[in-house]
């Protein structure tokens, strides 16, 4: 159900009363199908509705000078597009990294359960802090991180998010991501992301088998990556 996940995830920041949730669960969703590649909203458009994720990665992207840069992975009960309530148009791209499922809900019908239950307000409010607060860290990923590091804190990032939300256990989580997706969001090239994972897996730290990685090693990937789970709230 699409309310679910996003449940699980608003009560990982705040509390939701028993009316607060019913409000989620009653909010009329419609529900689609991605492919991977596939775009939920493209640059310049106006969405009329937020969309929740039930399955699968979505990720923010936008070309720059030619090459495209991913700024934002988002897992399953994410509202990555709750910014367009008060910022109309979209600045980047959202699309499905490996195949998805999304639910869309009015801005509407938002709006309106939003008013009648302040708490979901500020629930949805502290959401969007934490958003905030992942996308500080990942321009210092960027900024000030060799590549091993760098990559190792991303994984590290989608192991906690994953687990917070009972799809990942004991370090080991399903993700179809590409290394060119990994590229992407890291600032690297292909060829750079694929020399760090090989180090990565020479090093015992991690295991990658077709979709399913697991994290061998995570106190001594945390140390790698100077990771702390903090600004994740």
């Amino acid at each position: 159900m699409p309310h679910q996940h996003l449940i699980k995830r608003l009560l990982a920041v705040s509390s939701l009363s028993e009316a607060e949730q019913r409000a989620l669960v009653r909010l009329p969703y419609a529900v689609r199908n991605l492919a991977d590649g596939e775009t939920v909203v493209h640059q310049g458009e106006r969405p009329r509705g937020c969309t929740v994720l039930m399955r699968g990665f979505l990720s923010r992207q936008r070309v720059i000078s030619e090459r495209n840069q991913i700024s934002a992975f988002y897992v399953p009960g994410d509202v990555p597009d709750l910014h367009c309530l008060h910022l109309p148009t979209m600045d980047h791209d959202l699309c499905s990294t490996g195949p998805s499922i999304i639910a869309s809900v009015s801005h509407g019908e938002l709006r309106q359960v939003l008013r009648d239950f302040p708490g979901l307000t500020y629930a949805l409010w502290g959401e969007t802090v934490v958003q905030a607060a992942i996308y500080r860290e990942w321009v210092e990923n960027l900024g000030a991180r060799a590549a091993l590091p760098r990559v190792a804190h991303l994984l590290c990032e989608l192991s906690t998010r994953l687990q917070k939300v009972g799809m990942a256990e004991n370090g080991k989580m399903l993700l179809p991501f590409t290394q060119a997706d990994l590229a992407d969001a890291c600032g690297l090239s292909t060829v750079h992301i694929n020399r760090t994972i090989q180090e990565l897996r020479r090093r015992r730290l991690i295991d990658w088998q077709g979709q399913t990685l697991e994290l061998l090693q995570r106190a001594e990937l945390e140390f790698i990556a100077e990771f702390d789970e903090e600004y994740l709230h």
